[in-house]
């Protein structure tokens, strides 16, 4: 088989990425290298011709954001992806070679094209076939991020179209610059026929995780307003870091994609940095328990619902991957198939390549089953807590497994077992009920933690064919019914940790007033400043920040709210202390029967909002991984649970902002846990 120039190019983008592999001193904490490196020195010519290039572009964008029509608002996004990406790589200092400096000329003229065909009414590039760059603004923080696509010849808007997502590999170096010059004029390793690829950016080099997960699920959305794309025909793919993407988003969201095919990559966190990192991990357990948010090992089960073809090299160290999952699926009863490159290190195969391309296709051939029989659902956290018509609500405890099983009977019979659940929902939509209007629906629920079943009475469907049945424990039983709306508990996107607040709209508050802890108050802004630095660097958005003063109703119900310094410092930490359950009195941070003293001592915190209890307030917290882990990607994990007590005696350093002296999640009703041994 030969290889087509776009094919070779791909591969040398694997292999460049593999070249970034973290070796053995990046296990030392205290000399960590900076991710992404110092760039280099733009030359004064250069600089001034991208200086101008950047003001005309931007006046054309003033003149863009002055229209009103709505069409012209949506695609204004298209045009400023090329601004933001020569702005940041000029004002951050992330050109890396001089080849790099034409790219950024080519992406402004791009830019100022787009501008202004948009200013005369016209958007050629949303028509046009091939490679094609495009962006959409984040909810997260208002940023636009840009994504490449490759649009086949024979897209018709009249016919719904396969999708398929392609998760890249790691690269330090890959600015926006870089990505958007690569997705202009390189289609990527697989292009199948009749079908459009996505490249998300997953906001740079983070596997995908957090923000840049959000950034892939957006990236689809955005995809789906401009084109007609196939909902039953949606892939993931990926290879290196983006094999890891792959495998997260697989068994995470199993439900949505016909197909999976991850290579290489990791699955999981202690056993990879183990093997590829030769690190010698030595977790808290809180941190241990928050593998359970990334390590794929674990939602093996999910995976009952999502084809999945794995490639690995033969000779690749990132092999690895694979066999972990394999070994976790034979336990669930699944035989991984796992094609492997002969005598391959990282990189793909040519006649492996082919294998792999066959399956995939025969798959889409398939589609995806959007409402199967039977049901299986793991999960550890309510963050992921949906499979086709199956819903968790409420777990009896966060961060240990949780499983539903529930089927189908021939009979209009239900039969659904649990583990660690304490509430659940049962959704068909309108037109996909599985019974007869006019018959009874007999629904059995077995729990692990009581003999026999319970036999919960139900409604049948609606007339239109749809069925909604939500079900919760009473008293050890099962009745139908949901939990108290006007408790506080954990729930989906409200559960926790402190991470998750970053994974949707945020909003750092700055305090106006001073502290008498003027400890406190130095170290608070030292930390939110490096929140501020490093959300650009990690998640290349600009971190939206207001005074405490200035917050309005509309922060309040739009974002989840990031609240730095104490309540003698913050006005509206002030506002909300009294309601939180870990409290500042005489002088003492007191948590239960435990009290620091608030002089060399920081409280970090997650909770939901007391003035608006469907977002979070956070307190003195960015995400929660550090420096020493951009090193690696498999250490991108929350470091912190859902609070926090810090030793301000001991300084922040690359893994952590102060000596934590305690730490704990809440309960599921968001109250303080009893304390264990353990901890």
């Amino acid at each position: 088989m030969t290889f087509t120039r776009a094919s070779l190019a791909a591969l040398l983008v694997l292999t460049a990425s593999a070249a970034f592999a973290d070796g053995p001193k990046d296990n030392l904490a205290n000399s960590v290298r900076p991710v992404p490196p110092p760039g280099i020195t733009v030359p004064p010519d250069d600089r001034k011709a991208l200086e101008e290039g950047l003001e005309t572009l931007g006046e054309a964008l003033d003149r863009l954001d002055r229209q009103r029509d709505p069409r012209t608002v949506a695609l204004v996004p298209d045009v400023r992806v090329f601004h933001k990406a020569v702005h940041d790589a000029l004002t951050y200092q992330e050109f890396y070679t001089p080849k790099e400096f034409v790219k950024a000329r080519e992406l402004l003229d791009e830019g100022r094209a787009r501008a202004e065909q948009l200013l005369s009414g016209s958007s050629p590039w949303t028509s046009r076939k091939g490679l094609v760059v495009r962006g959409y603004v984040s909810r997260i923080d208002g940023s636009v991020q840009p994504y490449g696509l490759v649009i086949p010849e024979s897209y018709a808007p009249s016919a719904p179209t396969r999708l398929d997502v392609w998760f890249h590999g790691r690269g330090e170096n890959l600015t926006e610059v870089n990505f958007l010059d690569e997705h202009a004029k390189q289609p990527g390793l697989f292009t199948p026929p009749h079908t459009i690829v996505l490249h998300p950016y997953g906001r740079y080099c983070n596997a995908f995780k957090f923000a840049g997960e959000v950034d892939v699920l957006e990236a689809i959305e955005a995809v789906k307003t401009h084109y007609r794309i196939d909902e039953d025909r949606i892939a993931v793919r990926g290879f290196s870091m983006g094999g890891a993407a792959c495998w997260q988003f697989a068994v995470h969201y199993a439900d949505r994609w016909f197909a999976a095919n991850p290579g290489a990559g990791f699955a999981e966190t202690p056993q990879f940095l183990k093997v590829f990192q030769k690190e010698d991990v030595k977790p808290a357990w809180y941190e241990k328990a928050l593998w359970h948010y990334y390590d794929c090992t674990d939602y093996a089960a999910n995976l009952h619902h999502c084809p999945t073809v794995a490639y690995s090299g033969a000779l690749d160290s990132q092999k690895q991957a694979a066999d972990v999952m394999a070994e976790a699926l034979k336990a669930e009863g699944i035989d991984l198939l796992h094609v492997i490159g002969p005598e391959t290190k990282h990189a793909y195969h040519p006649d492996s390549k082919r294998e792999v391309e066959s399956r995939m296709n025969s798959l889409a051939k398939v589609g995806r089953e959007p409402f199967p029989n039977e049901v299986s659902l793991v999960a550890y956290t309510l963050k992921y807590n949906r499979m086709n018509w199956v819903a968790i609500d409420a777990l009896e405890e966060h961060w240990k497994k949780a499983r539903v099983d529930a089927e189908l009977t021939a009979d209009e019979t239900v039969l659904i077992k649990t583990e660690n659940v304490s509430a659940l929902t049962l959704d068909f939509p309108a037109g996909h009920a599985p019974f007869r209007t006019d018959r009874k629906v007999s629904l059995y629920v077995a729990d692990d933690r009581a003999e026999g079943e319970d036999e919960v009475e139900v409604p049948g469907p609606k007339s239109d064919h749809s069925w909604r049945v939500a079900l919760r424990k009473s008293a050890g039983k099962w009745v139908a019914g949901t939990p108290d709306p006007a408790a506080i508990r954990k729930r989906h996107d409200l559960q926790g940790p402190i991470d998750d607040a970053f994974m949707d709209s945020f909003l750092f508050v700055r305090p106006t007033g001073t502290s008498r802890r003027a400890k406190l108050q130095a170290w608070a802004e030292t930390e939110r400043e490096r929140a501020v630095a490093h959300w650009r660097r990690q998640f290349r958005g600009e971190a939206r920040v207001k005074d405490d003063t200035a917050v309005n109703d509309q922060d309040i119900a739009s974002s989840n709210l990031v609240l730095w310094g104490d309540p003698e410092s913050n006005a509206l930490l002030k506002r909300v202390a009294d309601k939180l359950p870990i409290a500042w009195k005489d002088g003492k941070i007191g948590v239960g029967d435990q009290s620091f003293d608030a002089e060399d001592h920081a409280l970090i915190l997650i909770y939901p909002n007391p003035l608006n209890p469907d977002r979070y307030v956070v307190l003195n917290s960015g995400f929660t991984y550090r420096e020493y882990d951009y090193l690696n990607n498999a250490r991108q994990v929350p470091k912190l649970p859902d609070w926090a007590v810090i030793d301000l005696k001991v300084p922040a350093d690359a893994q952590r902002p102060g000596k934590v002296v305690a730490a704990d999640f809440f309960d599921e009703s968001w109250e303080l846990r009893k304390r264990k041994d353990d901890q």
